[in-house]
């Protein structure tokens, strides 16, 4: 098993780029089985998930092209409508490909996915808006089979909550729909918009991204076309509190600050110095973080769940308390007990969290508990004095393409080591 080795203590200095967005990629992927001709992906993220996202699509009976960071997809021969659990259960996110397949073939076969444990994250909203436009969907132990006996037909759908999942699944089952569909209280990430740009691309015709009124006129097929996948805006996230927990100067290349508006306030908030230009971000840590205040997570507009451990990792070592409350998941603390072993002071009730900043941070061995967690960890550990070990990290390499090259970029002395190096 490998780990990273991280030693801590020293400022950041330099610049470091923005990959692909994992949260746009693996939908835009999904989306491609909706089309008769080959879709060519460019700044597609080198990342386990977009590798286990590519295994379904072979399972399907597509084609599959790589070549740096560029993704060939040939759906014109998909004819599989069953994906295996062992496929299904590697990435939370394959649930989205319920709507996509089952809206090409006519039915889709698989099991409930798998991906970090944070808690419940029931699909109901998936599937009360699937069979709003027509899809018949069986749930047995833990497959899910769905048909569409008399094709699809639009529909207006309120979500009762603003998922981004159910709304992706929704808007690819609706784009091959008869009729018009409304999404009302959709959600308005910026990764929603990057799939409904896609699919218009492909021919669809989708109204309303980011407002959170989806419309939708159904059209009878989608083309091919070749397309870039966003920066992704929580990679970005973390490499600016990398910089902010250890200090220095950096620039984040391709950060877009629009896509960060709910942190980058923070940041500053905490002494940071943030210059935006064309190039990206810059930010200039001061000599000591001062606390965050509260911070409550939320759908976008609000504050990222995504970004609130890295943030939080911040706080640890920030003069004053910082506060942090979860709104979407029940289980997103958990990383909270491996910052203690590094000498950080919190305090967790429930779904909230105080943190009591402290001078000093002494490195640890601590397992990442989840991806974002984990990356949040080599935050910390770049703030500690000493050496730090990150096991697990089989969770980080979920979403970030290689954390030990890019933060090397900015001076950290970080790498990846197997466990006998470490016993030696």
């Amino acid at each position: 098993m490998q780990c990273l080795k991280i030693e801590g203590g020293f400022p950041l200095q330099g610049e470091i780029p923005v990959h692909g967005a994992k949260n746009s990629a693996l939908p835009l992927l999904a989306a491609a089985v909706l089309c008769r001709e080959e879709v060519i992906f460019h700044n597609c993220p080198g990342l386990s998930d977009v590798a286990a996202a590519c295994r379904i699509l072979e399972q399907l009976g597509c084609r599959i092209r790589r070549e740096g960071s560029t993704i060939a997809v040939d759906p014109s021969a998909i004819g599989n409508h069953w994906v295996p659990d062992h496929l299904m259960r590697e990435m939370r996110s394959s649930v989205v490909f319920l709507g996509s397949v089952a809206a090409r073939l006519g039915e889709a076969s698989l099991c409930f996915p798998g991906g970090c444990e944070l808690g419940a994250r029931p699909i109901d909203l998936h599937l009360m808006g699937l069979r709003a436009l027509g899809m018949e969907i069986t749930e047995q132990e833990r497959h899910i089979y769905a048909r569409v006996p008399n094709g699809l037909r639009g529909a207006r759908i309120h979500l009762r909550f603003p998922s981004v999942g159910a709304t992706e699944n929704i808007l690819l089952a609706a784009v091959l729909a008869e009729g018009e569909t409304v999404i009302e209280n959709a959600a308005r990430e910026p990764e929603i918009g990057d799939l409904a740009a896609f699919l218009n691309c492909c021919g669809a015709k989708i109204r309303g991204a980011g407002s959170g009124t989806l419309m939708v006129e159904g059209v009878p097929r989608l083309h091919g076309c070749s397309y870039t996948v966003m920066p992704d805006r929580i990679e970005a996230a973390t490499w600016l509190c990398c910089g902010a927990s250890a200090g220095g100067e950096i620039l984040v290349s391709g950060a877009r600050p629009e896509h960060l508006e709910s942190l980058l306030p923070l940041l500053e908030r905490m002494g940071c110095r943030l210059r935006l230009d064309a190039a990206g971000i810059r930010l200039q840590a001061p000599e000591r973080l001062s606390g965050c205040g509260e911070v409550v997570t939320s759908p976008y507009p609000g504050f990222p769940t995504d970004m609130q451990a890295v943030l939080m990792a911040c706080a640890c070592s920030a003069e004053g308390e910082s506060s942090f409350e979860e709104t979407i998941f029940e289980n997103r603390f958990r990383h909270s007990a491996e910052f203690e072993k590094m000498g950080a002071r919190i305090q967790v009730e429930g779904m909230k969290a105080r943190v009591y900043g402290v001078r000093s941070l002494q490195g640890a061995d601590v397992t990442a508990t989840d991806l974002r967690g984990g990356a949040a960890m080599a935050a910390l550990a770049l703030r500690a004095e000493g050496s730090t070990i990150i096991r697990d990290i089989r969770h980080i390499d979920r979403g970030y393409e290689c954390l030990e090259r890019d933060l090397s970029l900015l001076g950290a002395s970080i790498r990846r080591v197997n466990e006998e190096e470490i016993k030696s």
